[in-house]
């Protein structure tokens, strides 16, 4: 028999039940789910014990006029999870979930293209080695570009993590304080680093890091005067240096600079030409395999599958891919 229950409620109980998510992918969920509980308040539907297939529809419908196929597959593929979830706690009918009908993707279409290049990550870095200098900036762009880490696994070093006399920084899984790597404890490494990006940490730590602890009595590497820095505040930093009038002082798109909203550090997000932290990992996985990494190398570094590194993150062309076997041909 099913209980009478709202659909915001439902979220959060639903919410509550998935331990098995990470801070970062919970709040995504949530976000997923809370557009549908959106269009079913819109729509009076204030017992999920009311919904049909046919309402199941009218949302899809919905959503997919203002999202592509690939957003929309992964809103649906949550709220299907948020349906099994309500099917089992007697909320909506028994089967429902499996009326939640996902979009087909073309040939590649779930793959994003954007990645940074090893031309613009060289100039990046010339402009803040010679302006910025040991700042968070410069930490932020120059540590994500050369070891293809997630912005989470970023987020989460601390300095004790630094170790510049070996040359590595160690990620470590501190689920219980707040900053969970993307794949716990198996996602815990050393990770070689250059000596240059040694010598600039190290200056960062030694001259303008803050020097502050988080709420947990830790002290971040990546930090600002106010605590850890948020995953919105490393992409704000990255947003704004992959601007090209930001490190070259001239507009690709033609745009007069002086009117343009994206040269507002607020709106640098608004720059065609800005990427996003995951942009500078699909550069850096491209570049590591290009130099010669072998994919298990790049897999363990980075901490991703070779599965997903080959579909996801190598953005290598065509010519760049054979040039990387011209190495084996003295092996046949």
């Amino acid at each position: 028999m099913l209980e009478p229950i709202s659909p915001r409620r439902a979220k959060e109980l639903y919410l509550e039940d998935r331990t098995d998510l990470s801070a970062t992918s919970k709040q995504n969920h949530g976000y997923r789910v809370e557009r549908f509980v959106e269009w079913c308040e819109e729509n009076d539907l204030d017992n999920l014990n009311d919904l049909s297939g046919r309402n199941l529809h009218e949302f899809k419908v919905w959503r997919a006029q203002d999202v592509n196929n690939v957003t929309l597959q992964n809103q649906l593929g949550t709220v299907r999870q948020f349906l099994d979830f309500c099917e089992r706690i007697d909320a909506v009918p028994s089967g429902l979930s499996g009326k939640v009908e996902l979009p087909q993707l073309g040939m590649n279409e779930d793959v994003s293209d954007a990645a940074i290049s090893p031309e613009e990550a060289d100039a990046i870095l010339d402009y803040l080695d010679k302006y910025e200098y040991a700042t968070l900036r410069h930490v932020i762009f120059y540590t994500l570009w050369h070891t293809g880490i997630r912005t989470s696994t970023l987020r989460a070093f601390d300095v004790t993590d630094f170790h510049p006399s070996e040359g590595y920084i160690k990620a470590i899984n501190r689920e219980s304080t707040g900053t969970p790597l993307k794949n716990r404890e198996r996602g815990e490494r050393e990770i070689n680093l250059g000596a240059d990006l040694v010598e600039v940490i190290d200056d960062w730590v030694h001259d303008q890091h803050p020097h502050v602890e988080d709420e947990h009595g830790r002290m971040p590497l990546i930090c600002t005067p106010h605590g850890r820095a948020h995953e919105t505040t490393i992409r704000s930093h990255v947003y704004k240096v992959t601007r090209p009038c930001y490190y070259t002082n001239k507009c690709p798109h033609s745009r007069d600079m002086a009117e343009c909203e994206a040269v507002n550090n607020g709106k640098a997000s608004r720059c065609p030409s800005s990427v996003s932290p995951h942009a500078i990992r699909k550069g850096s996985i491209t570049y590591h395999r290009n130099k010669g990494w072998p994919v298990e190398a790049v897999s363990d570094r980075a901490d991703v599958s070779k599965e997903v590194l080959d579909k996801h993150y190598d953005k290598a062309s065509i010519t760049e891919k054979r040039e990387r076997r011209t190495e084996f041909l003295d092996r046949l």
